[in-house]
């Protein structure tokens, strides 16, 4: 959707699509009743497009298309479901996990039969698309495009690194504005930040599973919409407002001479479960275009998160190109992180290519191929391990740094403690010296080693101190989330002390967290700390 004079010019993918159709809401229209369908008749090269005439900043607004119902043939139709606009700039609410967002016939569990097309109406439980003004007071602002060899890289959330900040307003608290108040800034320039790497900020929301367990996904990694940014991160509950404080955000980190670099979920989106999951956009406007299938109009899955996105269809690899230079053109920001990037490069055998047309884009853009790009080397489909695989310019976030340290001053010293030989002593000093089994083709050198301990995934550095194993209650998924094999050592008791003994144990805690925050700090390569 592209605001001009006197209207808006609305175009939408669905290149199987018989029909698409603008749903045009009220501001305050809570169950659908003031729709107005507006169909869009002109279609070239399975784009669907047309002018709508009055549409200005603040309309509301949805999509609904129609067409074959054949899901042995990946074809999912269902003009019943109101969808989101792939390219939607914000988006208000979040989708009501009933049976009606879904176009198969579920239950009031959300189990049925996902062959029959479902009669049931979405527009009271699906989230709207927001149109906004895109104009924003800029002033001088100029990235600081500080030197991978001279960076230092924070990873933290947006809610997270500013909900108990005494110093910030707690109205402001787990905020964009938190994030960029000047306590925050101060704190990050006294540590040597240049660089904040922030966990998810597009449009996300929490899978049906999560929700009935009471629960909220705090992470991120189960993207809505990918031009938009995440509603709640912001003090006001005005969509315009959100995108406004986050660009007032990034300026402010700008002044302060700290890039923003914005992981990224390409890989997956909220429509989850595979072909049994919900119907909120990609799906319903063209799921064999969007989404990675098999021979039986099944998910491929490489993510496990029950689909995949297909980057070997020229408009799903073009609607994530146009996203990531929305987010660099409109947004200024630095860089991105690619989460479970190797799911990104797959190609028509379902292998890794790092020739892949994707990969290839990103680096010969002329606006994305100047930005930090960071690769999470990963997936979990077969043969998914590609650390040191990508092309230049992208830097790998590296695994075997991480797990080198952690058995070198964690894991060994463990041993020691049981009378038994530590071993890590090579693999560190390799790891120390830039990794150069890894990076050192195609002439990628230290540089495309992103050095860490931890990260947002599993334990923290503190956690490493305490704990030989993982206790991962609270999430009502009884202990069978994460890895097991973490290289930790509690330093003789598990969890925190909490008073107890002659304060040696914590002691050795704080030592073992220094040497580990140390060794990152100075390896070669670019070090990456985190606060979740």
């Amino acid at each position: 959707m592209t605001l001009v004079h006197g209207g808006a010019e609305f175009a939408v993918y669905a290149g199987h699509a018989e029909a698409v159709t603008v749903c045009l809401f009220d501001a305050d229209d809570a169950d659908g009743s003031t729709e107005r369908q507006v169909p869009l008749t002109e279609r070239t090269h399975g784009i669907w497009f047309g002018f709508l005439p009055g549409v200005g900043p603040g309309q509301r607004y949805g999509l609904r298309a129609d067409g074959p119902w054949r899901p042995a043939e990946g074809l999912r139709y269902n003009p019943a479901k109101v969808l989101l606009d792939p390219y939607a700039r914000a988006l208000e609410g979040d989708p009501e996990w009933v049976p009606e967002v879904f176009a198969h016939r579920v239950d009031e569990r959300l189990r049925g039969d996902d062959l029959v097309r479902s009669t049931l109406d979405s527009a009271a439980v699906t989230p709207r698309c927001v149109v906004i003004d895109e104009s924003f007071d800029w002033g001088d602002d100029a990235p600081p495009h500080t030197p991978l060899a001279a960076s230092v890289i924070y990873e933290t959330h947006v809610r997270g690194l500013t909900m108990r900040h005494p110093d910030v307003p707690e109205h402001l608290r787990g905020t964009y504005a938190g994030l960029c108040h000047p306590a925050v800034i101060a704190h990050l320039k006294r540590i040597g930040v240049t660089a904040v790497e922030l966990l998810p900020v597009q449009a996300f929301t929490s899978e049906p599973e999560v929700v009935r367990r009471g629960l909220t996904n705090y992470w991120g990694y189960n993207t809505l919409g990918f031009f938009a940014p995440h509603a709640a991160y912001a003090s006001t509950p005005d969509p315009q407002g959100a995108l406004n404080e986050f660009k007032g955000m990034v300026r402010l980190l700008h002044e302060a001479g700290i890039e923003v670099i914005l992981d990224v979920v390409y890989n997956h989106t909220a429509e989850q479960s595979g072909r049994a999951g919900a119907t909120l956009s990609w799906r319903g406007l063209d799921n064999r275009a969007y989404y990675r299938l098999d021979e039986r109009g099944q998910d491929i899955d490489v993510t496990g998160c029950g689909n995949t996105l297909d980057l070997r269809h020229a408009m799903a690899c073009r609607m994530v190109l146009d996203s990531l230079r929305y987010w660099v053109g409109e947004c200024h920001v630095d860089g991105f992180r690619f989460d479970l990037a190797v799911a990104l490069g797959r190609g028509p055998n379902d292998d890794y290519d790092p020739n892949h047309p994707f990969l290839v884009a990103l680096r010969t853009d002329p606006m994305l191929s100047r930005v930090k790009l960071i690769a999470e080397p990963w997936d979990v489909g077969l043969h998914g391990w590609r650390t040191g695989q990508f092309p230049p310019p992208f830097s790998e976030w590296n695994d075997r740094f991480r797990d080198s340290v952690r058995t070198f001053w964690l894991d060994d010293l463990k041993a020691q403690a049981h009378g038994h030989q530590g071993h890590g002593v090579r693999e560190l000093a390799t790891r120390m010296a830039g990794s150069q089994d890894l990076f050192g083709a195609q002439d990628r050198g230290p540089i495309a080693s992103v050095n860490f301990v931890a990260a947002h995934d599993g334990f923290t550095a503190v956690d490493l101190t305490r704990y030989n194993a993982k206790h991962n209650g609270p999430n009502g998924e009884g202990n069978r989330d994460g890895s097991d094999n973490n290289r930790s050592w509690n330093h003789g008791v598990e969890g925190p002390v909490d008073g107890r003994g002659d304060g040696t144990v914590e002691t050795a805690r704080r030592r073992s967290v220094r040497n580990l925050l140390a060794t990152t700090l100075l390896a070669t390569g670019v070090p990456m700390i985190n606060k979740r």
